[in-house]
């Protein structure tokens, strides 16, 4: 079940890779804001495409949550940052700088290095309330924490990665209270699901995290909150995995093959934050510049 977790965790990092860049591409495409926006993206094909890869990122991680544990699933979808560079970059007219292609292999061989090297296993799907209640506070308090430090008038780097560090706890928040949702899913079927509080919970930390990642993209440079947000995710759902669900990973002198793969996705992940600040933006054909006016 491990690999079939894995597959699927993987395949929700695609699929959400290329429902964020379709949505972007649909977007810059139009000049309305708000409400006005949205009435005019639904009707746009490309836009829909992207809608249908979010949903399926949601579905297929629920079912890598189901059949993994979270110090699997959640790391995987580290991917989803270079997945989104190659597949935007195209789609936007837009090209990578060769150091972020040295940025991509550094995020993937460090994941494998560090993955391989943790073997996470032992995962249950449900959690005793007397787990539940200091891990809600713990991870609510370091998000309000995170928040009230990045005020107006800190330096923007620094509101940037305040805001992605409260927005990756809110993420390892969604995805835990997300895997105990659908274990009761799964174990006892829909309307267990919709009486459980996780499902309530896991969409309440959902629409905060967002509201946080939009934030911190809006609030300094993506090099700035782009670590914070792959790392602090990954850590957070470490804890969270261990401390509710059970799970464990290899220690002893596989600490070491651990670090080193987790310092090659620090550095991957620098490497093409850095990247995307210098992307060549490419000649738009005739026929889509047709289309767009």
């Amino acid at each position: 079940m491990i690999e079939l977790a894995a597959a699927f965790a993987v395949a929700g990092a695609a699929s959400n890779a290329v429902g964020t860049a379709f949505q972007r591409k649909a977007a810059s495409a139009s000049s309305k804001g708000g409400i006005r926006l949205l009435a005019e993206l639904v009707h746009r094909p490309i836009w829909m495409i992207g809608m249908a890869g979010v949903i399926c990122a949601a579905l297929f991680q629920s079912l890598a949550l189901v059949n993994g544990p979270l110090a699997l699933v959640q790391p995987l979808f580290i991917l989803e940052l270079p997945f989104a560079l190659l597949v935007a970059a195209p789609l936007m007219h837009r090209r990578l700088p060769p150091s972020g292609w040295w940025g991509v292999g550094g995020c993937v061989a460090g994941l494998a290095v560090l993955l391989i090297a943790a073997a996470p296993h032992g995962a249950t799907d449900h959690a005793p309330l007397a787990r539940w209640i200091p891990a809600l506070f713990l991870c609510v308090g370091v998000m309000v924490v995170a928040v009230l430090l990045a005020g107006r008038g800190r330096p923007p780097s620094r509101r940037a990665a305040l805001l992605a560090t409260a927005s990756a706890t809110g993420n390892a928040l969604t995805a835990a209270l997300l895997k105990s949702a659908s274990g009761t899913f799964a174990d006892q079927g829909f309307t267990a699901f919709l009486r459980s509080w996780q499902t309530y919970g896991f969409a309440l930390a959902g629409v905060a995290s967002v509201l946080l990642l939009e934030n911190a993209l809006q609030a300094g440079p993506l090099a700035a909150a782009q670590p914070a947000l792959t790392i602090g995710d990954a850590v957070v759902s470490l804890t969270l995995g261990i401390a509710l669900f059970d799970e464990r990973i290899r220690t002893g002198w596989w600490l070491v093959p651990e670090a080193c793969g987790a310092v090659l996705i620090v550095l991957g992940v620098l490497v093409l934050s850095r990247a995307v600040q210098r992307i060549v933006v490419l000649p738009v054909p005739a026929e889509e510049q047709h289309q767009a006016t």
